[in-house]
C-alpha cells in the first residue's frame, strides 16, 4: 500500500487556500491536526493548524523544554532500566529501586526479519495515560462502605491522586524522546476514566494536571478534610490518628499530619507535549456505572451535606452485585438504598463543584483555553462535536499516521462498554477515506469488555455493537496497526488477525490508579523490509521509589501514593501483567 501524505478533502483544499502554514512546522507545534469531530464528515482544520502555527511561533514557557534528544536507543527513566519493588517481604512492604524489565519480541503476527535495526525509520511516537482516576475522596455519593463486603472496593491511597498524576506529567516532561529511535514523542493521549466520580471538581483538576495550574484537591470544608479517613472507623485506614485500624493492623503507617497534607495545593508544570483526551464510563456516568437518564435525587445527593460512611455487610453485597449484573442503570434503587440510610449518615459540608458534569460540560472544559496547554484546541475535540453532541473525533499523528478516537461508553448504564451504528458507521467511512495512512485507535474499553448494548436513552435507534464487532470492522482495514484502551487495570497485548491477512495489535495498559501504576510509549517504526513493528515501554511517575514517611511535600506524597498503591488490599503482579505484555516489539505484517 503506498503510504503518501493523506488527509481529508476539505484539509487538502485548506492547504491550497493558506500555503502560509508549513504542515511540519504545524505539526511539530500541536501534534496533530483534526481529519473529524464524529460527525460523519472531515472538517477543515483551519482553527488547529492557525493555533498551532500561532503556538510554534511563541517561546517555550518555562519548564517545558523537552531535555536535549539523547542517542537512541536509551532505558533512564523507564522501567527497561528500573521498576519499584519490594525492599522487604512480608508485613507492609517498603520500595526501592528494582530491576527494570526487559524487552521482549513477539512475532505472532509476523516474523521479525534479522538486521531491521539498521533499516528502520520512524513513523510516530506517543504516551498513552490511562485511567487515573482522579478523586474527589470526600464526595457523598462515592461507595467506601462497600469494603465491609470487598476489602478491594476501597483503597488507602486514593486521597493522593492528583499529586500522583502531577508526577506522571514530570516523568513525560523529563523524557528524551522516543526511547528506541529517539524520535520526537507526538503526544500525549489518555484513553479514559480520567475523573472517577463524573464531579465538575474532578473535571477541573484533571484539566490542570495535564495543561499547568495550581490545584487544591479538596471540597466541602476549605480547611479540613471530611471523610472517611477521618471518621474513626477501623474500616478504613486512619492515617492521621492513633486508632487501630485494619489498614494498620497489617503494617500501614500512622502519618501525622497526612490528611492536611493529601487536600494542601499540588502545582503542575502541565505536558511539555500536546495532549488528546478519551472519554471513560466514569468521565461518562456517575460513580462510572450509571446511565446519562439517572435519578435526579443523585445530582441533589452529590451536592449536600451529607455522607454515608458504613453500612452492613449483606447490604454492601446486594448493592454491589446489583451495580456489576447491571440491574439499576438509573440509580433508582441506589437513590433508595441512599433514602433509606439517611439517619445513619454524617454531616459534611455541601459543595456545588461536586455536581455531576455532562458530555457537554466535558466538551467546554477541553475547549476552554484556559486549559489549552500546548494544545491542539480541544484536545482532539471541537465545537462540531459540541453542536452534534459526539465525543469521538480523527486527527493527524504524522504524515504516514492518524489517529482516531471512539467513545466507548453506553449511556444507558453500566461501567463495561459498546459502540453505536452511527459511530461505527463514521469509523469506518473515516478509515476509508485515510487508507493511505496508518491508522491507531484509541478507546477506554478492550474488545472483551464491550459486551454492554444497552440501548442510549437519547438515542433508542441507535443500536449498540460489541468489541467482537469492533474487530471485525478493524480487521477489514489493512492500515489499521493497533488498538490502544485501558479499562480493565492491567497490562495486556493481543494479537488480532483476521482470515483475509490484516491483523493488528491490542494495547492494554494498567491504570494510574492501581498498583503498578503505569503509562506507556508506543513508537511505530516501518522495518523496511515488509514489516512494520510497534514498541512498547512502560514508565512509572518521576517519585523516588523509596519513601520518607516524614517527607509529606508534593514529591513526598506521589513516592507515598506509589508504596500505598503497591500495599493495597488485592494489589500484586497480576496487573502487571507478563513480560509479553509490559516492554515489547510487535511485529506486523506491512499491508
Amino acid at each position: 500500500m503506498s503510504r503518501t501524505r493523506s488527509v481529508a478533502t476539505s484539509a487538502a483544499h485548506k492547504d491550497r487556500e493558506a500555503p502560509e502554514i508549513n504542515r511540519r512546522t504545524v505539526l511539530a507545534a500541536a501534534g496533530a491536526v483534526s481529519l473529524s469531530a464524529g460527525i460523519g464528515y472531515a472538517l477543515r482544520p483551519t482553527d488547529s493548524e492557525a493555533a498551532a502555527a500561532a503556538a510554534a511561533e511563541q517561546p517555550v514557557a518555562e519548564g517545558r523544554k523537552a531535555p536535549a534528544a539523547a542517542l537512541a536507543p536509551y532505558t533512564k527513566g523507564t522501567t527497561l532500566a528500573s521498576v519499584a519493588a519490594p525492599r522487604n517481604s512480608s508485613g507492609y512492604r517498603r520500595l526501592g529501586d528494582g530491576a527494570g524489565w526487559t524487552r521482549v519480541l513477539r512475532s505472532d503476527l509476523a516474523a521479525a526479519r534479522p538486521g531491521r535495526e539498521n533499516r528502520r525509520t520512524a513513523l510516530a511516537a506517543f504516551v498513552q495515560f490511562t485511567d487515573l482516576h482522579l478523586m474527589d475522596v470526600q464526595h457523598p455519593l462515592r461507595l467506601e462502605y462497600v469494603r465491609v463486603h470487598d476489602r478491594h472496593a476501597w483503597r488507602p491511597h486514593e486521597a493522593l491522586t492528583v499529586p500522583g498524576a502531577v508526577s506522571l506529567v514530570e516523568r513525560v516532561n523529563a523524557l528524551r524522546g522516543a526511547p528506541v529511535t529517539g524520535s520526537p514523542l507526538h503526544f500525549v493521549m489518555t484513553t479514559g476514566d480520567n475523573t472517577d466520580n463524573n464531579a465538575h471538581s474532578e473535571l477541573e483538576w484533571f484539566m490542570k494536571v495535564m495543561s499547568g495550574g495550581r490545584i487544591t484537591p479538596n471540597t466541602g470544608d476549605p480547611h479540613h478534610y471530611e471523610g472517611v479517613q477521618n471518621s474513626g472507623m477501623k474500616l478504613y485506614w486512619q492515617a492521621s490518628s492513633t486508632v487501630r485500624d485494619q489498614d494498620k493492623s497489617v503494617g500501614f503507617p500512622h502519618l501525622a499530619g497526612y490528611l492536611a497534607a493529601a487536600i494542601r495545593e499540588v502545582r503542575s508544570p502541565g505536558l511539555n507535549l500536546p495532549w488528546y483526551s478519551t472519554v471513560g464510563n466514569h468521565d461518562a456516568l456517575p460513580l462510572g456505572c450509571f446511565g446519562s437518564h439517572a435519578d435526579p435525587y443523585l445530582a441533589e445527593a452529590a451536592v449536600a451535606g451529607k455522607k454515608l460512611m458504613s453500612v452492613g455487610d449483606a447490604e454492601a453485597k446486594k448493592l454491589q452485585d446489583t451495580i456489576r449484573t447491571a440491574q439499576d442503570p438509573k440509580g433508582s434503587g441506589y437513590r433508595d438504598f441512599l433514602k433509606a440510610h439517611a439517619r445513619s449518615m454524617r454531616s459534611v459540608t455541601g459543595d456545588e463543584r461536586r455536581a455531576p458534569y455532562t458530555p457537554a460540560d466535558y466538551l467546554k472544559a477541553h475547549l476552554d483555553p484556559a486549559y489549552q496547554g500546548l494544545g491542539p484546541v480541544g484536545h482532539g475535540y471541537s465545537s462540531a462535536n459540541l453542536a452534534a453532541g459526539t465525543q469521538y473525533y480523527a486527527f493527524r499523528i504524522s504524515d504516514d499516521v492518524i489517529g482516531i478516537s471512539l467513545d466507548t461508553t453506553d449511556a444507558g448504564g453500566h461501567y463495561d462498554g459498546s459502540i453505536g451504528t452511527v459511530q461505527l458507521a463514521w469509523l469506518e467511512k473515516t478509515l476509508k477515506e485515510n487508507k493511505d495512512s496508518y491508522a491507531v485507535v484509541f478507546s477506554h474499553h478492550t474488545s472483551k469488555s464491550m459486551t454492554n448494548t444497552r440501548p442510549d436513552p437519547a438515542h433508542p435507534g441507535d443500536r449498540r455493537h460489541t468489541g467482537t464487532e469492533l474487530v471485525t470492522l478493524l480487521n477489514r482495514h489493512a492500515n489499521v496497526l493497533a488498538w490502544v484502551n485501558g479499562h480493565i487495570h492491567r497490562n495486556l497485548i493481543t494479537p488480532h488477525k483476521a482470515s483475509n491477512g490484516n491483523s493488528f495489535w491490542e494495547i492494554t495498559t494498567a491504570s494510574h490508579v492501581d498498583h503498578p501504576q503505569l503509562a506507556r510509549i508506543v513508537e511505530l517504526v516501518d522495518n523496511k523490509d515488509g514489516t512494520i513493528s510497534l514498541f512498547t515501554t512502560l514508565i512509572e511517575s518521576a517519585a523516588p521509589h523509596r519513601t520518607d514517611f516524614a517527607d509529606l511535600s508534593q514529591t513526598g506524597l506521589a513516592a507515598l501514593y506509589r508504596e500505598l498503591a503497591f500495599n493495597a488490599p488485592g494489589a500484586g503482579k497480576a496487573l502487571a501483567g507478563n513480560t509479553t505484555d509490559r516492554n515489547t516489539e510487535l511485529v506486523l505484517r506491512k499491508a
